[in-house]
């Protein structure tokens, strides 16, 4: 895999961090993840194919444990707010003096600088801070965040993982590793970048909810069919329009694309309402009039489509999931769900690796250093 042979620490935390480090275990990284002691096992859903530790980091013997972890490792995933692994004697300017070819990834809401780099926050706060929020919601209604995948996952833990691989790629060059700062408020901003460079375009320059892509249009939009569920409609050029016109059984000739928004939205929903979803699927579903149903996440993996491309993969349990991507022609990433890891399910072993003996570790675990979560560990 493309990234066998890399070893990342990853500083338990809440979902950015661990989905970044998802996605560098995905793709052949061994990564190690620092957990609490006393957190009862508990597995991060985002912690498929890693391992874990469980150390007490307020005990300097704990600290020194993850201190050991950092010098061995490629990569150190920290989450926390400015200044912290510094109190902890952890932070870069530290650990890379000892390991120079270390890269070093902040994943925080605000950066590591700035007027609220010390300020608590969560995916929604970072969305308003960076302007995309104001860009999200229908029209007369408040804006509206998208769940929370935008700042947390897109902004933080996919950009995280992009700047974590540019470094890598940089230092196979120099020798040198770096400090990734990555602040979930500036990677939402660039993912809106387009946001900011298309606005004399004829798809906005209205209020929120009455452009083309954010409701406005009636030829980009979703509607109820009868049996309550849902179809998207994305028909934004003619051709596809057309295509979308003679599909709901609707004279070419008499439907003006760019017309009145609400009457056409009005009759789009009066007749999508009129056939069950298979129905529409089955009509639309060899044409580009670009109208797919509205899967839910029991169905997407379902999906020919999805099947084919083994887009989403199962777990011992018959569980879905979505499987890594991109995919790669020669070191793809896993083709099968590895478990998630429980907290300090690995700490005994861990150690032993870092040179521990057998009676050191049991006065760690005796001293409640560190934890091991696994029932039978041979010491």
């Amino acid at each position: 895999m493309a990234l066998k042979g890399i070893k990342v620490i990853e500083m338990a935390g809440l979902a950015p961090a661990p989905f970044c480090g998802m996605i560098l275990s995905d793709f052949g990284a061994r990564v190690i993840r620092v957990d609490k002691v006393h957190s009862g096992g508990f597995g991060d859903y985002l912690s498929r194919g890693k391992e874990s530790i469980a150390v007490d980091l307020k005990q300097p013997k704990g600290r020194e444990i993850v201190h050991k972890l950092c010098l061995s490792a490629d990569v150190v995933l920290e989450p926390f707010r400015a200044g912290v692994m510094e109190k902890l004697g952890l932070g870069p300017d530290k650990i890379m003096k000892e390991n120079k070819r270390l890269i070093y990834a902040r994943l925080t809401g605000y950066g590591q600088n700035g007027a609220m780099a010390q300020r608590a926050g969560h995916d929604i706060n970072y969305l308003a801070t960076s302007g995309i929020l104001s860009c999200l919601g229908r029209k007369d209604e408040s804006p509206q965040a998208p769940i929370n995948l935008l700042a947390d996952f897109a902004g933080g833990g996919m950009t995280c993982a992009m700047g974590i691989i540019l470094a890598l790629f940089e230092r196979s060059k120099s020798g040198h590793g770096q400090i990734v700062d990555c602040s979930m408020t500036e990677g939402a901003a660039y993912l809106g970048k387009w946001l900011w460079a298309s606005r004399e375009m004829f798809i906005w320059g209205k209020e929120r909810g009455d452009n083309v892509l954010d409701g406005g249009a009636a030829y980009y939009n979703t509607y109820k069919t009868k049996d309550n569920k849902y179809m998207a409609v994305g028909a934004i050029e003619p051709q596809f329009f057309h295509q979308l016109i003679q599909g709901l059984g609707l004279n070419t000739n008499e439907v003006n694309q760019f017309g009145d928004q609400v009457k056409l939205k009005e009759q789009f929903t009066s007749i999508f309402a009129s056939k069950t979803q298979d129905e529409w699927t089955k009509i639309f579903e060899n044409t580009d009039a670009c109208c797919t149903p509205i899967l839910t996440k029991d169905e997407a993996p379902l999906h020919p489509h999805n099947k084919e491309n083994k887009t989403f993969l199962s777990n011992s349990d018959k569980k879905w999931e979505p499987g890594p991507a991109p995919k790669l022609s020669r070191t793809p990433g896993n083709n099968k769900l590895l478990p998630n890891v429980i907290g300090g399910f690995n700490t005994v072993e861990i150690l032993k690796e870092l040179g521990y003996t057998s009676p050191v570790i049991e006065g760690l675990i005796e001293k409640q250093t560190v934890e091991q979560c696994q029932e039978s560990s041979k010491l």
